[in-house]
């Protein structure tokens, strides 16, 4: 049976927990000045949205489009879940569709949960054999959300133990004024890290003293405890 995005807003709205929004709203820092000022939320948790996007896998492009539309949280999760299910079993030609789409309406990708889910299964996917220049050009924006988009991006490239991307956008994030991007880089570091310690530990060595604080603890998490104590001491051990 045919299913559009009326049907999807009529079935989160019979999910709403309004108890379980306020929550939501005070995690995800909605009030004015904060990173998600003026999102709102439904109160869905995140396994039942995922289970929304398997039920309504079948939403065209458009439909995704008018989702992200949408002033709910969850709704916009649930219109990029679906995108990226299309991305993954689509075509070439679908996954350029869903690529294109991506990017025109990523300032509706405006919550770090909406960019972790999908930067890395579409942006990331899409520019694994392909030129990266947007993400130079993403790391450059002025919108928090780009920058995020183009670090986690990298993720798939990581998973693919291509590691210079992200090296490179971290570097360029040193001096990032954002902790959701330090936090982000330094997540991403620590992948890098779990895959090849090395190569993280060349890029700490060089740049531990002027990483932010909240980067570099991230990036030393999985760390012996003698090396992160010499990384947060300013002295690595050799």
């Amino acid at each position: 049976m045919a299913v559009n995005h009326q049907d999807v807003q009529g079935a989160a709205l019979a999910l709403a927990n309004p108890e379980k929004a306020a929550s939501l709203a005070r995690y995800f820092k909605t009030e004015p000045g904060q990173y998600g000022e003026g999102d709102q939320f439904l109160g869905i948790t995140v396994p039942r949205v995922r289970q929304l996007a398997t039920q309504f896998r079948a939403l065209t492009l458009a439909d995704c489009q008018r989702l992200l539309q949408s002033p709910y949280n969850e709704e916009r999760l649930l219109a990029l879940l679906v995108l990226v299910q299309r991305y993954t079993k689509g075509d070439p030609a679908t996954q350029q569709q869903v690529f294109e789409l991506y990017l025109q309406q990523r300032a509706r990708v405006n919550n770090w949960n909406l960019v972790d889910s999908s930067a890395p299964l579409i942006v990331g996917a899409h520019l694994l054999q392909r030129d990266r220049a947007l993400l130079y050009n993403l790391i450059q924006s002025p919108s928090l959300w780009d920058r995020r988009i183009a670090v986690l991006a990298t993720f798939a490239f990581i998973r693919g133990r291509d590691f210079s991307g992200t090296l490179a956008l971290a570097e360029r994030s040193l001096a990032d004024p954002h902790d959701l991007m330090h936090k982000a880089c330094g997540w991403m570091l620590r992948e890098v890290g779990k895959r090849d310690q090395p190569v993280m530990e060349t890029f700490l060595r060089r740049h531990h003293a002027e990483m932010p604080r909240t980067m570099l603890r991230y990036a030393i998490e999985k760390l012996a405890p003698a090396l992160r104590r010499g990384y947060l001491a300013g002295c690595p051990i050799a």
